[in-house]
């Protein structure tokens, strides 16, 4: 009976085989045996069988456990993504299989080369041996022939079938890492250069993207059994997570383990004597069973051992791969990653750990570098004195910003590789690492989180508006912007939630390892919360980037209930579940290719036209009023010395109050502070208001440069004023000859009265208030 799947499928064989490598030749393989019933009489701790259609052999290596004896007949069943395509029954005495013919209760090794009937080749369809991650096995039932149990099913055993093929493919880890740092790194340049909307639009794109490469890597962490295609897909994300492998690594991994009273697994240097199963459907409660009484012998036998030797065999049990009656092993969840990646469990959190660390520290280096190269460059005449101004003046505060996002980045997979060493305990050591990383990192992010809520809500008090020192401040805006740039400032409060998000699903990916549904049925709870805040509150900073970020929340939220049908809970048919497999790669991969292309398109764009800015629309919250420009002013003027009033750079508005407070952290006296009068909001008459229409701070009845030199008449408020005290004791400049309140040049540099926000930045996109937000991206 020919597969009935296959012309469907053909297609999609078709295109994968393009992504797939070359095999030498056609094959179909199986790397373990698995019980498919309870009370099996026929048990395999190694299983290797290669079958090669050009000459119809099959290379079979088995070394067996056998309770059955006497004559038997097989009962085969050869099925894909649930779908049974061939039965049929095998003597073994036909085929002349010694040990077999009859069957005699022990040790059966099994290592012979089988001839196949060219008759049932040709019965396996084409598409089988090209379409990648196969999601095919066959069922062996061994039925009795002769005395009291004719015709009964004595054991029943079943493989899974491979091709060769794969999707987890070293290529596309290469690409989608590439493209999400070179994304990064060019918002940063991008910035340097003064195209703060450019690069604002840019760094969200790629922190979005970056996170659903994270989101994909969890749903590969999770224990849920997921199909081979699943597996393998999520598996090329795995990168994000940290989880790279690399040879010399490994072996000073195993070393520092065993150094710090760590006992490491050796699960791969057994493989060529026993099986190890990669969890699929039910096949994990079924190694359960199996696994109950070597596990039940284990118990008593820890029973009759002295307290040291019980505390060791409890900790190898507890973080040891779960072995089965057979011998064989049976890997799911993180552990399943970590075979797959060719890491030993026991070594896969300071794999994490330690790329984690090289990531932060060449990040360091090269801004280091590109600091000094730029200096030199100016020094030489290279570049031009001005370019990347801001960032060589203050790199040590661009540096620290850029640490905050690292950190930021780093948080999903710290979080569930620190947690999930918890429960493993692999040294005391790694404990340690454990716990200064995950709670390190969750202090570090929650301080930057409570620090902006704190300047975004003096803004409000002070300004009736949170972007006001949000973007206004450079200091806040270099340090703490990788926080709230890429939400509208209505929204700053936004990263709390969204930190909160990734901690819980972080939890219960690390956490809930021995129970798949309930992992199931959290993401489906999560990721269904996160879509309607995004929907509703919407509060990334304009239409393109929530409805990018959107589209990441609904693919998200499809991928935990395809989880759920993973899972089992709706006692599907086996053919469902295959399907939902690869409905479930074919939407990621086209999905994660549309973001990638427009990711490539939307950096090229950026820096091949001369203005991007202008590609984007101007942000609703105004914080392009609120920035400085780096090109527009290149001397400094009257009317520069009044911009960095209004703003509160360092010259001026900084001196009484302390905006961003560098100084502050969590043991500083910032109560003191708190407590000081100059660090109150300005009173109700002073403050400027949001809502208030735009007023220019020239005065049109006074001419810009005074013939006779004097000085303007000074207003009854501008004693007062606060913000003189930047220029020093209220002692005056030259004569200007602008209104001295910062209460209307607040509000009046922005438009002329009675002018909309918008047809005035529109008339105003080269205006030198604005400024590049300096590598806060």
């Amino acid at each position: 009976m020919r597969f009935s799947l296959a012309r469907p499928l053909a297609v999609l064989s078709s295109l994968a085989a393009v992504l797939s490598p070359v095999a030498a030749e056609q094959l179909l393989k199986s790397t373990s045996l698995n019980t498919c019933q309870e009370d099996s009489g026929f048990t395999a701790s190694l299983f290797n069988v290669v079958f090669y259609p050009s000459n119809n052999t099959a290379s079979v290596n088995i070394l067996a456990v056998s309770s059955v004896q006497g004559h038997v007949i097989f009962d085969v069943a050869i099925s894909a993504y649930g779908y049974e395509f061939i039965r049929t029954t095998v003597n073994p005495c036909d085929a002349n299989l010694a040990g077999l013919c009859p069957m005699t209760a022990g040790k059966i090794p099994l290592p012979f080369n089988l001839k196949v009937d060219p008759s049932a080749a040709k019965q396996i369809p084409g598409i089988a041996y090209t379409f990648p991650d196969l999601d095919a096995k066959v069922r062996v039932r061994i039925n009795a022939t002769d005395g009291e149990k004719a015709g009964q099913s004595l054991a029943c055993v079943e493989a899974d079938i491979s091709n060769g093929k794969t999707v987890d493919l070293v290529g596309v880890k290469w690409a989608t890492a590439i493209i999400a740092g070179l994304a990064l790194a060019s918002s940063a340049v991008v910035s340097g250069l003064g195209h703060s909307n450019a690069a604002s639009h840019l760094a969200a794109n790629a922190m979005s993207l970056f996170g659903y490469f994270q989101a994909q890597a969890m749903v590969g962490m999770s224990s849920v059994p997921l199909p081979p295609v699943v597996q393998s897909w999520t598996q090329d994300f795995q990168w994000s997570m940290g989880i790279i492998r690399v040879g010399f690594m490994q072996k000073i991994f195993t070393w520092y383990q065993r150094a710090t009273g760590g006992t490491p697994s050796t699960l791969f240097d057994s493989l060529t004597t026993v099986s190890v199963q990669v969890e699929k459907r039910a096949l994990l409660r079924r190694g359960l069973e199996a696994a109950a009484p070597a596990l039940n012998m284990f118990k008593r036998a820890v029973a009759m051992m002295p307290r040291g030797a019980v505390e060791g065999a409890n900790t190898l049990a507890k973080r040891g791969n779960i072995q089965t009656g057979s011998g064989s092993y049976i890997v799911y969840g993180i552990q399943r990653v970590a075979f797959r990646a060719t890491i030993e469990s026991t070594n896969l959190f300071m794999t994490g750990l330690t790329f984690f660390c090289i990531f932060v520290v060449l990040t360091v280096l090269g801004v280091a570098a590109f600091k000094g190269y730029c200096e030199l460059a100016v020094k030489n005449k290279w570049m031009k004195s001005d370019t990347f101004l801001e960032f060589r003046n203050g790199w040590f505060t661009v540096l620290k910003g850029i640490l905050f996002r690292l950190a930021l980045i780093g948080f999903p997979q710290m979080t569930i590789l620190c947690l999930w060493e918890f429960t493993q305990v692999d040294s005391a050591a790694e404990v340690v690492l454990a716990v200064f990383f995950f709670f390190g990192l969750l202090v570090t992010l929650g301080w930057a989180a409570f620090k902006v809520i704190r300047i975004a809500r003096r803004s409000v008090a002070m300004h009736r508006n949170p972007a006001y020192i949000l973007f206004s401040d450079p200091q806040a805006l270099n340090k703490w912007g990788f926080l709230y740039v890429q939400f509208r400032a209505s929204a700053y409060y936004f990263i709390v939630p969204f930190l909160g998000y990734l901690l819980i699903k972080g939890i219960f990916v690390a956490c809930a390892q021995h129970n798949g549904t309930v992992q199931a049925i959290a993401f489906v709870l999560i990721e269904a919360a996160a879509l309607i805040a995004a929907s509703v509150l919407r509060p990334w900073m304009d239409k393109s980037t929530n409805s990018f970020n959107i589209a990441i929340c609904v693919i998200n939220f499809l991928n935990a209930i395809f989880l759920l049908i993973f899972s089992d809970v709706f006692n599907q048919p086996p053919l469902v579940t295959g399907v939902v497999g690869v409905v479930l790669w074919i939407a990621n991969a086209i999905f994660a290719l549309v973001l990638l292309i427009m990711l490539i398109v939307t950096t090229v764009i950026v820096f091949f036209r001369k203005n991007p800015d202008a590609r984007y629309q101007f942000m609703a919250d105004d914080r392009a009023s609120f920035m400085k420009s780096q090109t527009g002013l290149t001397t400094t003027t009257e009317l520069d010395a009044l911009a960095a009033t209004a703003r509160g750079d360092k010259a001026g508005y900084k001196g009484g109050l302390d905006l961003d407070d560098d100084a502050d952290s969590i043991s500083s006296d910032s109560l003191r502070r708190r407590a000081d009068p100059a660090n109150h909001p300005l009173p109700p008459s002073t403050a400027n208001s949001y809502r208030d229409p735009p007023r220019s701070p020239v005065d049109p009845s006074m001419p810009l440069f005074p013939a006779d030199g004097r000085r303007p008449p000074q207003q009854p408020h501008q004693a007062q004023n606060p913000y003189n005290n930047g220029y020093g004791n209220n002692q005056m400049r030259s004569p200007s000859p602008y209104n001295g309140s910062a209460s209307n040049l607040s509000s009046g540099y922005r438009s002329q009265n009675n002018a909309s926000p918008a047809g005035f930045r529109s008339q105003n996109n080269a205006s030198p208030w604005q400024r590049g937000a300096g590598y806060e991206h």
